[in-house]
């Protein structure tokens, strides 16, 4: 082994750390993970080099090639950190997201091993093997390579960082961060557990609405650990707060994590007053339950600054002055805009006419869905009156977005996630229909409405990067329903996909949401009225600096 220059400053490696688990087997209430015994073909150097400075040896000894670990590797250049524990778990098990899932990402953490001169990151993930009843092969999937010299499960609990159980350094380390099961009392585990379920399997509400289902969970949490105010207790529910906003639906989670963020700036000190228990939680209690009444207001002061703006370029032109028609297209399942067209509608008194074209969102059609609430919606709010107010809706495919933009006055589409850099993340369809709006009519204005909790804190720890990618069977489902001639050839080529023994191969692809430049939005009106990028930049650093202040030491 070459002996590192202690001179130079330790160089830095991430790694990825990736656990396997599997479902209970009956009779048992806790899932097991796998863990993998390195084999003597391996170099020990990967494992050695991590191990600190006090336990590496000068030379590998026998025993080091035969450590227990998780799928382990390096991050290539240009590759998220789950980009390579998918890549590794197929290179040393075989497996992919046809006998895999997601299940959670835990909290890189870092530290220095001296004896290489190295500063490691490391990214922890959990993935669940699919059963037979969930499409995929159980164990039977799992084919190990030269790597390892075998495999076998293991409670959780039962994995510790010391030398007698035989784990590679740090160990522990990783799997805790996000089996949170071990951190925490059972009761408030399950609810968290059963919370990011919830979350993960919603694909129907926007985030304003996955944000209030997961303050809820929280609040539960905290109610659940109403056994000491501590530190540790603090850490605890810090760590479930950012599991909240990183494993539940990370495509949203950058509201959910801003609004925890702001529970836990109020809750910060409260636990730390010099009074009794009692009054700490009864204040803690108070200021979740003040949070979580506060987010009504904030949606109206969304629709009033919505309203501001349309009353404000009507009456700045001289074209919208004659008008008395109001054409407005959107591409988008968000509550904000689905409350706030009609209340616009009505405050601007010179027009009478609102045209609604509506994109029908494939492959689960929430534009259809927002179009029945807002005609359900128009029949109660404006009934037969003085006020001839009239609303037609169209419902256009999605692939005829340049032909529903033609002669539109706004073209309005929500946000999941708003960062000073990427620009608009919304849902999957928005750019097309913003470039095709714009070919076809220079006059159109793309606003966005959206409140600020969606905008990411820069705070040095970035979302991943990979799209998410969904379950194709939604997409394939609607070509049964049809009739769609040619599906079963197709469906030879995606079962050859999944099985990898053909080299013809089909894959679908179902996608929810993609990046608008900030460059194509002429405003974002949020609930201090209109933003500009110069204003969003202003907002991420401040969040990161809150972000950081909670989440950078756990």
């Amino acid at each position: 082994m070459t002996t590192p220059n202690l001179s130079q400053p330790p160089r830095k490696r991430a790694v990825i750390s990736s656990f396997i688990f599997k479902s209970p087997d009956e009779g048992q209430k806790k899932p097991q993970v796998a863990l993998f015994r390195r084999s003597d073909k391996v170099r020990t150097y990967r494992w050695v080099s991590m191990t600190p400075a006090s336990r590496a040896p000068a030379q590998p000894s026998n025993n080091q090639s035969h450590h227990l670990a998780p799928i382990s590797g390096s991050i290539d250049p240009n590759e998220s950190p789950l980009e390579a524990a998918w890549r590794e778990l197929s290179e040393e098990t075989s497996l992919n997201c046809t006998s895999l899932s997601h299940w959670r990402t835990g909290k890189p953490f870092s530290f220095t091993d001296p004896s290489v001169n190295r500063e490691w990151t490391i990214h922890p993930f959990a993935f669940r093997l699919k059963s037979t009843g969930e499409g995929g092969l159980g164990e039977k999937a799992i084919k190990i390579d030269w790597e390892h010299e075998g495999w076998q499960w293991f409670d959780p609990d039962s994995i510790v960082d010391n030398e007698e159980f035989g784990g590679v350094p740090r160990l522990h380390e990783s799997l805790r961060r996000i089996w949170f099961e071990g951190e925490m009392n059972e009761r408030a585990a399950e609810v968290l557990a059963a919370g990011l379920d919830r979350l993960q399997m919603d694909h129907q509400s926007g985030s304003q609405e996955l944000t209030a289902i997961a303050l809820g969970v929280f609040r539960d949490i905290v109610v659940q650990t109403r056994d000491g105010l501590d530190g540790d207790w603090w850490a605890m529910v810090r760590m479930a707060a950012w599991h909240l906003g990183k494993n539940g639906r990370e495509s949203m989670g950058t509201s959910i994590t801003n609004a925890l963020i702001s529970m836990l700036s109020d809750m910060d000190g409260i636990w730390q007053q010099q009074t009794s228990e009692e009054a700490k939680w009864d204040r803690i209690l108070g200021a979740i339950d003040h949070h979580l009444s506060e987010r009504k207001c904030r949606t109206k002061k969304i629709k009033d600054a919505f309203v501001s703006y349309l009353q404000s370029t009507f009456s700045s032109s001289d074209d919208h002055q004659q008008k008395n028609r109001l054409v407005i297209m959107t591409v988008s399942a968000s509550s904000t805009i689905r409350d706030s067209i009609l209340d616009a509608f009505g405050a601007i008194g010179n027009v009478k006419a609102l045209e609604l074209r509506v994109l029908e969102s494939r492959p689960l059609y929430e534009g259809v869905t927002i179009a029945s609430s807002l005609y359900s919606q128009f029949k109660s709010q404006f009934p037969t009156s003085p006020q001839n107010k009239t609303l037609e809706i169209k419902i256009y495919t999605d692939a005829s977005a340049a032909l529903a933009a033609t002669d539109v006055d706004f073209l309005l589409i929500g946000a999941d996630r708003i960062s000073n850099t990427k620009g608009i993340s919304n849902k999957i369809g928005s750019l097309p229909a913003i470039l095709s709006a714009k070919h076809v009519q220079p006059s159109i204005k793309v606003l966005v409405l959206s409140d600020l909790e969606k905008v990411e804190g820069l705070n040095g720890e970035e979302s991943q990067s990979s799209q998410e990618d969904n379950d194709p069977m939604e997409i394939v489902d609607g070509w049964n329903s049809q009739g769609v001639k040619g599906l079963p050839v197709l469906e030879d080529g995606i079962n050859a996909s999944k099985s990898g023994d053909s080299n013809a191969r089909v894959q679908v692809k179902n996608i929810y949401f993609e990046w608008v430049p900030l460059a194509l939005v002429e405003a974002l009106v949020c609930e201090q009225g209109v933003l500009n990028k110069d204003s969003i930049r202003d907002q991420s650093l401040r969040l990161g600096g809150v972000i950081n202040r909670y989440f950078g030491e756990l």
